[in-house]
């Protein structure tokens, strides 16, 4: 919105917020490692101070209109210091919470995520149209800053480190079941990619554009709810299996997207289509949790969150793609290709999936 405003080149903007999206999926399971390694609170403090300059350099070069390869610098800067606040957060709870109330503490996250996905492009939209077009971003930063601080100083949550050498069988990557989890949240990333994609579409072809805001909306919504359901309800099955399921609903959920024929219709749709998300991801950092070695969690749900963003963005540059000249029904059948891509890695990889770690106290890894 800003480099759009200042600039009119809706071309840079995309450019700039690409680099710094990228960067910052190739730096989190690196900057996860060293949290490992080395402790959150060292890498969170780091972090967020080379993350503030990045974001001031960023801002300066934006208001003084710089050439483009003059911001990408500084956003690829930005994008490398930002830590994954979700990934640290679900190592916390493996540290805080017993095995039997992962599931639920990993159900709340789920629920903070959506409500900060409604809230958030809100505010930042708000502050960016009433106060100055850099409100919003500058609003981010400081929110980045003192967030990570007080994570930072919350040391009673925070997973002990364990300084080991850096063998290939102590590393979450070299996992096999993390990397069938890897590929299934970049599927189900992809579908949510698509999914914005088709409800901007949607909403663009019946001339209420400024619909489109809430029909992703309504998606967080309905995945909010289900996060709520899933995480009070005592599953008997396997995290395992329950990845299969969720993800299966998940695509199955979208594919009445491109039969979508009035605004209301879309509206109802959109949260029928939320419903599996947060079951899902919950699914999926349960399983995470019983995967990765013990003193590789944090690494671990980066490589999650960073598999997922990539997904996200091939979602929506294929739905951009398919979508301008064939219509939002194409993003639909397009989300629905990331879904099948979930599914299928999930069934397929059930064995990998419950292979859990041998540790004494994860005996009972895989079950609810």
């Amino acid at each position: 919105m800003l480099i759009s405003s200042v600039t009119g080149s809706l071309a840079d903007a995309g450019t700039v917020a690409a680099a710094m999206l990228v960067s910052q999926g190739v730096a989190s399971p690196v900057l996860g490692r060293l949290a490992d390694r080395l402790s959150q609170r060292r890498v969170l403090l780091t972090a967020c101070l080379a993350h503030a300059v990045g974001m001031v350099l960023l801002l300066v070069a934006i208001l003084l209109e710089a050439p483009l390869w003059l911001l990408i610098v500084p956003a690829v800067a930005t994008g490398c210091a930002s830590v994954s606040f979700t990934s640290f957060m679900r190592a916390r709870w493996a540290a805080m919470a017993d095995r039997g109330a992962l599931r639920t503490a990993y159900a709340l996250e789920s629920m903070l995520d959506e409500t900060i996905f409604l809230l958030g492009p809100l505010l930042a939209t708000a502050l960016a149209s009433a106060v100055h077009p850099a409100a919003g971003l500058i609003a981010c930063a400081v929110l980045t800053l003192t967030g990570s601080i007080a994570l930072a100083l919350h040391r009673r949550s925070e997973p002990v480190p364990e300084p080991t050498p850096g063998s290939g069988s102590e590393r979450a990557i070299a996992v096999p079941g993390v990397r069938v989890l890897m590929v299934s949240y970049a599927g189900m990333g992809f579908l949510l990619g698509a999914v914005d994609v088709t409800m901007i579409a949607f909403a663009q072809e019946r001339s209420a554009s400024g619909l489109a805001g809430v029909f992703l909306s309504l998606t967080a919504v309905g995945s909010l709810i289900a996060g709520a359901v899933y995480g009070a309800v005592n599953w008997r099955l396997s995290q395992a299996r329950l990845l299969s399921i969720t993800t299966s609903v998940l695509t199955l959920g979208v594919i009445p997207l491109a039969f979508a024929d009035s605004l209301p219709v879309m509206g109802l749709l959109a949260v029928v289509a939320g419903v599996a998300i947060s079951p899902g991801l919950i699914a999926g950092s349960t399983l995470l949790e019983s995967l990765a070695p013990k003193g590789s969690l944090s690494e671990g749900f980066s490589w999650l969150t960073s598999a997922g963003a990539l997904g996200i963005a091939l979602g929506t540059a294929v739905g951009g793609r398919l979508a301008d000249p064939g219509g939002f029904e194409q993003a639909a059948w397009a989300a629905v290709g990331g879904g099948i891509l979930a599914m299928g890695l999930s069934l397929v990889g059930q064995p990998a999936l419950l292979r859990t770690r041998p540790a004494p106290e994860a005996a009972s890894g895989t079950t609810v």
